[in-house]
């Protein structure tokens, strides 16, 4: 059996929304929907949050997650990648002797994600010889460039294809990285440290689970779709 390390990352030091890994949604902390989503899957051996933060942490120990030890202050500032912070922590572990054949990525702020998610992501890396990793991803809608203008010096609308009116059904799909769930074996996250390169699968989600949290406007949205959840996972 393979054994599945998942990650969810969360400094202390928002600025976008302060406190917005604890914040109260629907009663529980933003970062919990992420670490009981972990810990539900089938596949999943440990949950492992990695903060800075005191308070975080507590929480995170609360809910089931793991803390092995306090991210240190210069893998916490605003410039620090995701990749220095999993790389240091696969680094950290290795040392005490842990090993994994696969690391997961859950991001605290895309809590409408499903344990399901989790799941069919990785049963399809799995099933999929050539692949190495699977990510996250929704489909652009209205902000498709196709649909998209440019201001001239004046505040002219310019178009880049003379203004012609396109319907959804006459351009090509593209997608967006929307950051659910990422998934990758470890030996090839730790020669790219990172998720994306041409071994990489798409798991395509729905608009509704795309929304992240990063500022109050998000919140609000999410929590909006998580009071009328069954409306909107049901609508087509």
């Amino acid at each position: 059996m393979s054994r599945i390390l998942t990650v969810v990352p969360a400094r202390g030091g928002s600025k976008g929304l302060p406190g917005k890994n604890i914040r109260p949604l629907l009663g529980k902390p933003l970062i919990a929907w992420s670490i009981e989503q972990g810990l539900a899957s089938k596949y999943v051996d440990e949950v492992i949050v990695s903060t800075d933060d005191d308070q975080i942490a507590a929480v995170a120990l609360e809910y089931g997650a793991r803390v092995p030890f306090l991210r240190p202050s210069r893998l916490a500032e605003d410039s620090t990648s995701t990749a220095d912070v999993l790389v240091h922590l696969i680094e950290e572990l290795e040392k005490a002797g842990e090993y994994y054949d696969y690391i997961m990525l859950l991001e605290p702020t895309s809590p409408l994600r499903e344990t399901g998610d989790i799941d069919a992501a990785f049963e399809r890396l799995q099933s999929t010889p050539d692949a190495r990793s699977i990510v996250g991803i929704c489909q652009v809608e209205s902000q498709h460039p196709a649909f998209c203008v440019t201001l001239t010096p004046g505040e002219f609308i310019r178009s880049g294809n003379d203004f012609k009116v396109l319907r959804r059904q006459e351009i090509d799909q593209l997608y967006f990285y929307e950051g659910s769930v990422y998934i990758s074996d470890m030996e090839t996250y730790k020669q790219h440290k990172n998720f994306y390169h041409r071994q990489t699968l798409g798991y395509e989600v729905p608009k509704w689970k795309s929304f992240e949290v990063d500022d109050i406007t998000d919140f609000l949205i999410v929590e909006a779709i998580l009071k009328n959840k069954p409306l909107v996972a049901n609508h087509k």
